[in-house]
């Protein structure tokens, strides 16, 4: 039997959605185990006053809880 836990993160980038997408995988990996599945949920821009865009994208991701691999 497993149990998983889901949480909803966010990433950004200033070059593309799926750049932000794998900043915020890989910045949850630094202090997440066992780290299973990463779903886009929304993604959207920010622009500021000058005209720059920020990518960003919401992740759903869901990691195993227990010390197995």
């Amino acid at each position: 039997m497993s149990v998983y836990k889901v949480v909803e993160i966010i990433g950004t980038s200033s070059d593309s959605w799926e750049d932000a997408g794998m900043a915020a995988v890989n910045k949850a990996r630094e202090s997440i185990r066992n780290l299973r599945v990463a779903e886009v949920v929304e993604q959207d821009l920010s622009i500021d006053d000058a005209g720059a865009a920020t990518f960003r994208t919401k992740l759903r991701i869901s990691f195993k809880y227990g010390d197995e691999a």
